[in-house]
C-alpha cells in the first residue's frame, strides 16, 4: 500500500557525522552468519586501522559465534556496498574509502554458521 505524505516531511538526522565527536559509523556483516540478522554499527575514528578493526573490534561484535575461532582471516573475502573489495589492513578507515554510515561484509569460505546452517 502506497503512502502520501500530508505535508513535506523535514528534519535534520540524527545520525550524521558532526554529532558523533570525531567517530564515524561502519556498518559490518557477516555473510553466511544470521545469528547476527543485521550488520553492527560500530562508532570509531576514521583514523583506526583496518587491522585494528579486524583485530580488536570484530572478535567484542562476532566473537562469541563457535565460527569466529576458526577465521583463516587470510581468505576472507571482503565486500563494500556489495562489491568485491580488499582492503588494506595498515591502512586507516578513511585511507580505505570507508567513510560516515560505510557498509562492509566479509564471508569466511568454509564456514557457514553452526552445523553450516548459516546460523
Amino acid at each position: 500500500m502506497a503512502v502520501a505524505a500530508v505535508k513535506e516531511y523535514t528534519f535534520e538526522s540524527a545520525d550524521r557525522l558532526e554529532n558523533f565527536h570525531g567517530n564515524q559509523l561502519l556498518f559490518v556483516g557477516w555473510e553466511d552468519h544470521l545469528l547476527f540478522c543485521a550488520p553492527f554499527a560500530l562508532a570509531m575514528p576514521p583514523t583506526t586501522l583496518f587491522g585494528d578493526l579486524v583485530g580488536k573490534m570484530l572478535p567484542g561484535a562476532f566473537g562469541y559465534h563457535p565460527d569466529f575461532a576458526k577465521i583463516d582471516w587470510n581468505t576472507v573475502e571482503w565486500f563494500k556496498s556489495g562489491e568485491p573489495w580488499q582492503p588494506q589492513m595498515d591502512a586507516s578507515l578513511a585511507d580505505n574509502g570507508l567513510g560516515h554510515k560505510a557498509v562492509i561484509r566479509f564471508r569466511t569460505p568454509g564456514l557457514t554458521g553452526i552445523k553450516g546452517s548459516c546460523s
